[in-house]
């Protein structure tokens, strides 16, 4: 390809996001951010640069993170072994604080750096942070002690949005309180859906390691609700999969307009779900049909 071609079809590229520029202009989109991609050096560059479009063309990303397998390497380090119950992490008084000072500390101080020195103004919360959000201690199924191990009670959304008007980028890591002030730790994918719930966004976005949601083989590439609803009990949606395909179905039904799980290690994702004629995984719309 010349040159001059090669100028011409960034042009077109540029023109094809337009749209959808346009139509997202001023909203909000909440973010799920792990997976492989936080540990890939490449890609989490990438990411930011990424976000920091997002808030340039005029939308208000809201990042949310976990850090599953940077806890367990750390309890590793530690001595500790990571005992797993219903796919959460049992959390004992120790496992807390190495959750917290990963989570909270290392990997949200990360991607705060990451955006601000793509360009981006981000700043680093919890759900501690003027109460966020607060929490109650949850059990396993079959009604077992989990430890420190919790779910969103309450959110208040105040914070998020102000910090979103004033031009900020919030990044939320998934530690929260109860009542007392006691740490838990929650699932970040419940949190994103949850957050995204509250302060009225019109996207929530899963990065994850899989192309999206596949079944009998096939990557279901666009789903509305109802279809989404019965794949809950496919024989293909499993382990993590399942709470993922739930937290969606719940943020559809509470005003979500559409969700996405995309693999995040792909160059560019969120830009090339976002803004291309044919996305690059599976999105869930909230119309039933």
């Amino acid at each position: 390809m010349n040159p001059h071609q090669s100028k011409i079809e960034k042009a077109k590229v540029l023109l094809e996001a337009l749209p959808y520029i346009q139509k997202f202009s001023g909203s909000t989109i909440v973010i799920k951010y792990g997976g492989s991609l936080m540990i890939d050096d490449a890609a989490k560059e990438q990411f930011a640069q990424d976000i920091v479009l997002l808030k340039y063309v005029g939308i208000n990303p809201v990042i949310v993170h976990g850090g599953g397998k940077e806890i367990s390497k750390w309890m590793q380090r530690m001595g500790k072994e990571a005992v797993f119950i219903d796919g959460l992490r049992v959390t004992d008084e120790e496992t807390m604080e190495i959750t917290e000072m990963v989570l909270s500390g290392k990997i949200n101080n990360e991607v705060v750096t990451l955006i601000n020195t793509a360009g981006g103004q981000a700043v680093g919360l919890s759900g501690k942070s003027a109460n966020l959000f607060n929490a109650i201690k949850i059990k396993s199924k079959n009604n077992e002690d989990l430890g420190q191990v919790g779910r969103i009670n309450k959110i208040n959304p105040k914070l998020v949005k102000n910090l979103s008007k004033e031009g900020y980028i919030p990044v939320i890591s998934s530690v929260g309180a109860d009542k007392t002030g006691a740490s838990l730790n929650l699932n970040a994918d419940n949190v994103a859906a949850q957050i995204a719930k509250e302060i009225g966004a019109k996207k929530l976005i899963y990065l994850t390691d899989v192309e999206g949601i596949f079944t009998d083989g096939k990557l279901n590439s666009e789903l509305n609700l109802k279809q989404a609803k019965a794949l809950i009990s496919h024989k293909d949606i499993k382990e993590g999969m399942v709470p993922k395909l739930e937290f969606t179905i719940d943020a559809l039904e509470n005003d979500v307009d559409h969700v996405h799980i995309i693999n995040g290690t792909n160059e560019h994702a969120v830009l090339l779900e976002l803004f291309t004629n044919v996305g690059i995984g599976t999105m869930i719309s909230r119309k039933e049909t």
